[in-house]
């Protein structure tokens, strides 16, 4: 692999990417199918990105960024989980399905300014902290090479609340 050596920001921020042409691709997309496969990857993509930022990233971040800031990205990924289990859940023939991709895209879209804003965002904060990026980046990629190959094995887990206790899912 090309970019086995991305700091942590560099690696989020190629994953911000993706699923924001992923979710481009899905706007263009007709035919049940294609929406699917393409949802499929969104789920999928969103999933161990949340997963490794919750497990590496933002543990990383704590006490070395803004409390708010952090509670919020917890929160907000909370909120797109719910939704990612809708998604995977449905198929694009449901009522909804076009509209709960298109409020997830929405939500992430918001979630990747707070972490990128310049100055204030979450990765500007955890840079000026002076985290070890290079060290961090090693393991998230690791952490996410795993993730990915065992959900393509077995399929996407039921989702991990963090601040949503009476949400079922």
């Amino acid at each position: 692999m090309a970019d086995t050596k991305k700091d942590a920001i560099a690696l989020l921020k190629a994953d911000h990417r993706t699923v924001e042409a992923l979710f481009e691709q899905f706007e263009g997309a007709s035919g049940d199918g294609k929406k699917q496969k393409i949802a499929m990857q969104i789920c999928m993509e969103l999933t161990v990105h949340a997963k490794i930022e919750e497990e590496i990233f933002y543990p990383a971040c704590e006490g070395n960024i803004e409390e708010d800031l952090l509670k919020e990205a917890y929160v907000e990924h909370d909120g797109a989980k719910v939704l990612i289990a809708e998604i995977e859940a449905g198929a694009p023939s449901d009522d909804f399905y076009d509209a709960k991709v298109k409020v997830l895209s929405e939500q992430i879209e918001h979630h990747v300014g707070e972490e990128e804003q310049r100055m204030e965002g979450m990765f500007a904060q955890a840079r000026k902290a002076g985290l070890d990026m290079d060290a961090l980046g090693e393991q998230l990629l690791a952490r996410k090479t795993e993730l990915l190959a065992t959900y393509k094995a077995s399929g996407l887990p039921k989702p991990e609340l963090t601040t949503m206790t009476d949400v079922t899912v």
